[in-house]
C-alpha cells in the first residue's frame, strides 16, 4: 500500500549499543503516560456512584462516564499510526499528553454529567495516542539485546495499569474525594510533556502526508469503532437488538465498516495501512491480542462482581483482594523477561494461556464463602501468565517488522486488546445474564413450598425476625428471595468462569499457528 512506501523511515537500532540517556528519560516518561492513558479507562470504575451522586447523574447516564473514553480511545489507537508519521513522535506525544493533562483537569472541574461526558470523550480521544505510540517507540529506539528489559516493562504497564485501576480509584475517592480520579493526572501529565516535548527526537515529522489526509476514511473509521465500542458497551444491558438505539448503533456499524474497509483498500493515502496483517507473526499475535484482553478486561470485571455483589465488598475492599495480580505482575516481569530470549515464544504463549484456563478453571468452583485465600492462586496464575502472554506475543507481533510500518502496526495491535476487552465484557455481561435467569429458574423450582426443606427454612426465617405476623413473614420472604438470587449469581459467576477456561484451552491449541521469529532485531525485518 501507498502508506507503507510513503511513511518516513526510522533507522534501524543497531543490536548491541547501550542505551542513551536522553532516549532513556524520554521513554520513561513516554512510558508513563502511557500508564495514565490506560489507568483512567478503569481508574473510575469503582467510584461511579461517588461521580453519580456528585453530578446528580441517573444509573443511565453515569454508565457513560466510562464508556464515552473507551468509544474516543478506540477511535485513537489506530489513527495514532498516521498521525505520528505526519506529526513526528516528539509533536504528537506533546500534544496527547498536554490535551490529556488539560481534559482531565476540565473533568476535575465538571459540573454536570454532560459536561463529565463531553470532557471524558476529549479525554479518552486525546490520550489514546499515547498507548500505541511507546510501542512503536521501544522497537524503533532501543537494539535487539534490550529487548528483555523493554518489552517486559511495556507489557507490565500495558496490563498492570487496568488491573490496579479499581485500587487507586477506591483509594482516591475514599480518602479524598472523587476529583482527585482526575487530579492526579495533573502534575505528572505536566512532567511527561515536557521531558517529551525537549528530550524526544526519535523520527522527524513528514507535513506533506497532511495534503492527502483521509477525511473520509477518518469519517468511517470513528462510526465504525465507535458504534461497535457501543453496541458492545450498551447491548447487555438492553437486550441487544431489542432496544432501538443499539439497533441503529449496529446498522451504523456495518455501514460504517464497509465504507472503511473500501477507502482503507482504495485511498491513495489510507487513514489505517492494513498491509501488517500480511506478516502472518503479526495477524496470529493481534489474535492472541484479541483474546488476552479478553482476559485482562474480562476478568477484572468478573472478580469484582462476585467480590461486591456476592461478599458486599466495597471498592476499596474489592481493590485490596485484588491487587495481589498486580504483585504477581511485578514479580513475572524480570522471569518472563530472561525467558523471552531463552525460549520459543510459542511455548512462553502457549503456557501463558495455559495458566489462564488453570486459574479460570479453579474459580469455576467458586461458592458464596469464597474470598481472599480462596482467590489467591487463580490471581496469582492470573497476574504471571499476563505477563507470560504479553511479552511474547508483542516480540513476535512486532518484533520484526520493517521500521516504516511499526507506527500503524503498534495502533492496530493496541487495538486489538482494547476490541478483546470490549467483545470480552459483552459476552461475559450476556452469559452472566443468561446464566443467571436459567438458574434462577431452576432454584425456585427446587424451592417449591411443597418441600419440607423450603418450608422448614422459612419458617426458621419467620421466627428469627420476631413473633409470628406479616411483617415478619414478608420478611423471612425477602430474606429468602436475596439468598436464591445470591446462590444465582454465584452459579453463574462459575459458568462464566468455565466457559473462559474453554476460551484459553483452546488457544493454546492455535499457538503452533505462530512461527518462531527468525530473528527478534526489531525493526530490522522487512
Amino acid at each position: 500500500m501507498a502508506a507503507a512506501t510513503t511513511t518516513t523511515a526510522i533507522p534501524s537500532p543497531r543490536a548491541g549499543t547501550g542505551f542513551e540517556t536522553r532516549k532513556l528519560v524520554a521513554f520513561i516518561a513516554m512510558v508513563f503516560g502511557m500508564f495514565m492513558a490506560i489507568l483512567d479507562i478503569q481508574i473510575v470504575s469503582a467510584s461511579l456512584s461517588d461521580i453519580q451522586a456528585g453530578l446528580s447523574a441517573s444509573a443511565d447516564e453515569i454508565s457513560w462516564v466510562q464508556t464515552s473514553y473507551l468509544i474516543a480511545e478506540v477511535i485513537m489507537i489506530p489513527l495514532s499510526g498516521t498521525l505520528s508519521r505526519m506529526m513526528s513522535t516528539r509533536i504528537l506525544f506533546t500534544l496527547s499528553a498536554s490535551g490529556f493533562t488539560i481534559a482531565s483537569l476540565l473533568c476535575a472541574q465538571a459540573t454536570s454529567i454532560t459536561e463529565m461526558i463531553v470532557f471524558r470523550t476529549f479525554q479518552g480521544f486525546i490520550g489514546g495516542a499515547m498507548i500505541p505510540t511507546v510501542f512503536a517507540a521501544s522497537f524503533a529506539i532501543f537494539p535487539a539485546d534490550k529487548r528483555p528489559i523493554i518489552t517486559p516493562l511495556i507489557g507490565l504497564i500495558a496490563t498492570l495499569a487496568p488491573t490496579i485501576g479499581p485500587t487507586v480509584g477506591g483509594y482516591l475517592t475514599e480518602i479524598y474525594s472523587w476529583h482527585w480520579l482526575f487530579l492526579v493526572n495533573v502534575g505528572p501529565g505536566i512532567v511527561v510533556a515536557s521531558l517529551v516535548w525537549f528530550l524526544v527526537d526519535f523520527d522527524e515529522p513528514d507535513w506533506s502526508l497532511f495534503k492527502e489526509f483521509d477525511w473520509l476514511g477518518l469519517a468511517a473509521m470513528a462510526v465504525f469503532l465507535g458504534t461497535a465500542e457501543y453496541v458492545l458497551e450498551e447491548g447487555p444491558a438492553n437486550d441487544w437488538f431489542d432496544d432501538a438505539a443499539v439497533r441503529y448503533a449496529a446498522i451504523a456499524f456495518v455501514a460504517g465498516m464497509i465504507l472503511f474497509f473500501w477507502r482503507t483498500l482504495s485511498a491513495r493515502q489510507p487513514i489505517v495501512d492494513l498491509s501488517a496483517f500480511g506478516n502472518r507473526n503479526f495477524a496470529t499475535g493481534a489474535f492472541f491480542s484479541f483474546v488476552m484482553g479478553i482476559g485482562l478486561y474480562g476478568l477484572t470485571f468478573l472478580y469484582p462482581v462476585f467480590l461486591s455483589r456476592v461478599r458486599g465488598y466495597s471498592s476499596m475492599m474489592i481493590g485490596e483482594t485484588m491487587f495481589v495480580t498486580g504483585i504477581a505482575m511485578f514479580l513475572a516481569a524480570p522471569i518472563v523477561g530472561r525467558l523471552s530470549v531463552r525460549v520459543d515464544p510459542r511455548i512462553l504463549i502457549a503456557l501463558g494461556f495455559a495458566g489462564f484456563a488453570l486459574g479460570t478453571w479453579q474459580a469455576s468452583f467458586v461458592t458464596k464463602d469464597w474470598s481472599f485465600n480462596e482467590l489467591l492462586v487463580p490471581q496469582i496464575l492470573r497476574g504471571f501468565c499476563l505477563m507470560l502472554c504479553m511479552v511474547p506475543i508483542t516480540n513476535a507481533a512486532l518484533g520484526t517488522l520493517a521500521p516504516n510500518r511499526l507506527k500503524n502496526a503498534s495502533g492496530l495491535f493496541n487495538l486489538t486488546r482494547n476490541l478483546g476487552g470490549a467483545v470480552g465484557l459483552a459476552l461475559i455481561n450476556t452469559a452472566l445474564n443468561d446464566r443467571m435467569d436459567l438458574h434462577l429458574e431452576r432454584l425456585r423450582e427446587q424451592i417449591s413450598w411443597g418441600r419440607d426443606v423450603a418450608v422448614s427454612t422459612l419458617n426458621t426465617m419467620t421466627q428469627a425476625l420476631g413473633p409470628l405476623g406479616s411483617d415478619a413473614s414478608n420478611g423471612a420472604l425477602a430474606q429468602m428471595a436475596r439468598i436464591v438470587r445470591r446462590e444465582a449469581t454465584v452459579m453463574a459467576i462459575g459458568d462464566v468462569f468455565f466457559l473462559l477456561t474453554l476460551l484459553f484451552a483452546a488457544i493454546v491449541l492455535l499457538t503452533p499457528l505462530m512461527q518462531r521469529p527468525k530473528s527478534t532485531a526489531g525493526g530490522s525485518g522487512h
